[in-house]
């Protein structure tokens, strides 16, 4: 994880400061790149603790479509409550239904993204493409739409998933483009969410997970969480814990309907990190 710590002290160093729409200033840094092997080990942040069950919780409610913050709630993910319930642009807009809804965010557009012939399950289609035509270079799922911008809690800040396959090594990479970078609360979430769905996804294909590319658009320190990153420059790093993934398997079909029931199946106690050493957790405000 050295690069992600390079990278925020990159941001302290040469960050501008600027306002945006939470009322809280950043220090932004326009444009960069983490890469991580997950052959090395599973790239959790170590100099404070992820909430990895959280994390986990929260991308199995991806995979499944949730948009609601109950439903993230009973995979014991809370991350999502605010954006739901204390939002006060979503609060008053006339899509939300209701307490806990989130409206059509991440996981409603991978699975059911909506087009002029009926919905598009991105997902299964990506998990198809990987089995069935692994060098296609289109191989993509995107939560983007600025035509529904107004249903949704939050737009997706994580935008598009590129899988990229080897299959003459039998490798699986994927390249990830974030819009907007939370470097210090969200981004350790974000690396370690992306890392674990790659991880999925070379399970359910019969692919070893290899390199996880992340495209960092608009990196941002906000500047009541400086004092929180010095903390965590501050210590030292230990060696990156291991993934430990059971249950979850190729799938020997190009039927929608096993692919579906795979992914349907997947439980919070299905996955799990080995050997994680980590610094204490260091707490900060999250700007809504």
């Amino acid at each position: 994880m050295k690069q992600y710590h390079d990278l925020l002290q990159t941001i302290l160093d040469t960050g501008i400061q600027q306002p945006n729409r939470t009322g809280i200033d950043t220090l932004t840094l326009p444009g960069a790149m983490l890469k991580f092997d997950l052959r090395e080990g599973f790239p959790a942040v170590t100099t404070k603790k992820l909430a990895f069950n959280t994390m986990k919780g929260e991308l199995i409610g991806f995979m499944n479509a949730y948009d609601s913050a109950e439903r993230f709630r009973e995979l014991g993910c809370k991350i999502w409550d605010a954006n739901a319930n204390k939002n006060e642009q979503w609060l008053n807009s006339e899509y939300r239904g209701g307490d806990d809804d989130l409206g059509r965010i991440y996981g409603v557009q991978w699975r059911n993204w909506r087009g002029p012939n009926g919905d598009i399950d991105q997902l299964v289609t990506a998990i198809l493409k990987i089995k069935n035509n692994p060098t296609d270079r289109r191989i993509i799922i995107s939560a983007w739409r600025p035509d529904e911008f107004e249903q949704m809690a939050l737009p997706p800040c994580h935008v598009l998933y590129q899988f990229i396959a080897d299959p003459k090594n039998n490798l699986l990479h994927l390249c990830m483009y974030q819009r907007s970078c939370d470097m210090f609360l969200g981004v350790p979430f974000n690396i370690a969410s992306a890392s674990l769905l790659l991880s999925i996804v070379a399970k359910l294909t019969g692919y070893e997970a290899a390199t996880f590319t992340h495209f960092l658009a608009d990196a941002h320190i906000y500047v009541n969480h400086v004092e929180q990153v010095r903390i965590q420059l501050s210590r030292s790093e230990y060696p990156l814990p291991k993934l430990n993934i059971e249950n979850i398997a190729y799938v020997d079909s190009s039927d929608y309907h096993f692919i579906n029931e795979a992914i349907m199946n997947i439980k919070p106690d299905d996955i799990s990190l080995l050997d994680y050493q980590h610094h204490d957790a260091i707490k900060a405000p999250m700007a809504v």
